[in-house]
């Protein structure tokens, strides 16, 4: 079989602007995350892809996000198999963190990474 390439970007390529989609769990999310990101947990995915196709109809691009890349990627690539430009955010939220992109947090303190 040929496989296309996962398309993929790295977090500096990722406008302060796009679609941020966020995959991870709930106490992943509440430790940090990217501020106006959708949150739609990998567990949760199926039955919430209606949010998702909203959020891109107008044809915006979704920018995947986990904490380091492996489940983003495989919601990236079951996106672009529906038709939806979606790219894989390479080293997801410890890129992020390591690069000194924001993050908030919904519980007490810094946000981090867990």
């Amino acid at each position: 079989m040929n496989f296309a390439p996962l398309p993929s970007v790295t977090v500096a390529e990722v406008p302060a602007d796009g679609l941020m989609l966020d995959v991870r769990e709930h106490d992943e999310w509440t430790a940090g995350h990217v501020d106006g990101a959708l949150h739609v947990p990998m567990s949760d995915f199926v039955a919430r892809f209606g949010e998702v196709t909203e959020a891109v109809e107008d044809g915006r691009r979704a920018y995947v996000m986990c904490r380091s890349g492996g489940r983003s990627a495989q919601v990236t690539a079951y996106l672009t198999q529906q038709g939806i430009d979606a790219v894989n955010i390479d080293g997801g939220m410890y890129a992020w963190e390591a690069a000194g992109r924001p993050m908030i947090t919904d519980g007490e303190g810094p946000a981090i990474v867990l």
